[in-house]
């Protein structure tokens, strides 16, 4: 368990926009030696203020919260306060988030799902005696999955031909074979041959399914 510098249980904010989730926390936390809840925030707006006035030692912040964004609070903590060690917390386990935070200033990331005394307590634990970053092993093994998964799919765009990747492009964007053909200057056979060719590289069998992973892998955005 960890205390701080001069002994005292270490100080805790907490910031939620939702009471229920506060009320669990600061349960958990009454049962974990070494930490003190000093206050409580509904908002992003409030975390920062609360946190710049009482000082805490650990902030668990939300990241999806009203009138700042947690990864807002903990870039201007970063700046102003970079002595509070911030736990993000977060209902989804978007890599994007996950990243996001951290680089912001946030020490450790827990899915609030995961948030059980015994995980709360190893994550406070590790980023007030640390200097590592701190992400629950769920987490970190889905990251090592996403990452895999971006590998995979950068090898596969990588394989396609200049041509195959202007087809696919078109078909992201909902463009019929006649369409494409017009646009390239080619047959429709021979789009049909370039689909073909794609549909075989990346695994997929309908046209549907091919429109959906360019989205999903970012190949066309809105």
């Amino acid at each position: 368990m960890n205390r701080s510098a001069n002994g005292r249980p270490s100080k805790v904010l907490i910031a939620d926009d939702h009471p229920l989730t506060r009320e669990g926390l600061v349960s958990r936390l009454k049962g974990i030696d070494c930490y003190e809840v000093i206050g409580e925030a509904g908002d992003g707006k409030a975390a920062l203020h609360l946190a710049l006035t009482l000082d805490p030692d650990i902030l668990l912040l939300d990241i999806e919260m009203p009138k700042m964004s947690g990864v807002e609070v903990a870039r201007e903590l970063s700046k102003k306060a970079p002595q509070i060690n911030i736990l993000a917390l977060s209902a989804f386990d978007k890599k994007e988030y996950v990243y996001g935070v951290l680089d912001s200033g946030a020490r450790g990331y827990l899915k609030k799902e995961e948030a059980s005394q015994q995980v709360l307590s190893e994550a406070l634990d590790a980023i007030a005696s640390s200097d590592e970053k701190w992400i629950s092993p769920s987490m970190a093994t889905h990251l090592v999955k996403s990452m895999i998964e971006d590998r995979r799919t950068f090898e596969i765009i990588d394989s396609l031909t200049h041509r195959e990747r202007q087809v696919l492009e078109l078909i992201a964007a909902g463009k019929n074979n006649a369409y494409i053909g017009e646009t390239l200057f080619i047959s429709t056979h021979t789009v049909k041959n370039h689909i073909d060719h794609i549909r075989q590289k990346v695994g997929i069998r309908s046209r549907n399914e091919l429109i959906a992973w360019s989205w999903e892998k970012g190949i066309v955005k809105a």
